[in-house]
């Protein structure tokens, strides 16, 4: 959930092209990011014509819980997840807790040589994420870091996708895109009933399209956002203000 990379990439375009108005997309945790840098100012929704959020989970505190199921071998992906994030962080250990690094005081050594043995992404973000962050708890981490506090401050139009077969977003956690969409009008929430996670292939098995549907949809309901933007401005160009006599 950190932003200040992405809004730094962001300001960078903005600034080299002034003229630039931005379609921001986000898929899986990149959802979150994306949602969570639109809602954190209303400074940082200008120019942005629309976002677009693929099979993100809303809350890590309340997926938490469920991807220590069994079900559609949610635990199983969480391992697997968890294996290649130590893979990830043990790659840059130098960089990231290197001698000439300053650590957070709560990080200790016990805690990185504790990333050899997690099972799970959670045992990683309590062991090492939220304190090399800051945070004092796993749960103050999770919410905090959560896109959910920052949807309804979202004023661009928004649209959210799900799969209702997603392995790792669990069908609890689609109530909160359900309610959002039904609040606001800038929301929109698609939930088609197979997709798995980032799948959403069509043609074969075997020989599926170069083009997925989820391509499509992107592609289509960002254009369909330009052109209303077009059409908009043209005509608030052309419009005469009326005048009358009495």
């Amino acid at each position: 959930g950190c932003t200040w990379e992405f809004g730094a990439m962001v300001n960078y375009i903005k600034k080299t092209y002034p003229q630039t108005q931005l379609v921001v997309v986000g898929f899986s945790l990149g959802g979150n990011i994306v949602c969570k840098y639109l809602g954190e100012s209303q400074a940082n929704q200008e120019r942005v014509l629309c976002c677009v959020s693929v099979c993100q989970g809303y809350s890590a505190l309340r997926a938490q819980e469920t991807f220590m199921q069994w079900d559609q071998c949610r635990r199983f992906y969480n391992f697997l997840m968890a294996d290649n994030m130590k893979k990830i962080i043990l790659s840059h250990r130098q960089v990231l807790f290197g001698d000439n690094m300053k650590k957070p005081q709560s990080l200790s050594d016990a805690d990185l040589s504790k990333l050899y043995t997690a099972t799970s992404l959670m045992q990683i973000d309590d062991n090492v994420m939220r304190k090399f962050h800051g945070y004092s708890s796993l749960k103050e981490y999770y919410e905090e870091e959560s896109c959910l506090q920052y949807l309804h401050r979202i004023y661009v139009p928004l649209l959210l996708v799900n799969a209702a077969d997603d392995p790792l977003v669990h069908e609890s956690l689609l109530s909160i895109p359900r309610a959002l969409s039904e609040k606001r009008e800038n929301v929109m929430h698609v939930l088609p009933l197979h997709g798995g996670h980032l799948g959403f292939f069509e043609g074969s098995v075997l020989f599926p399209e170069p083009l997925t549907w989820m391509d499509k949809l992107v592609v289509q309901y960002a254009n369909a956002i330009c052109q209303w933007e077009k059409t908009k401005s043209h005509c608030s160009d052309t419009e005469q203000p009326v005048s009358g006599q009495e």
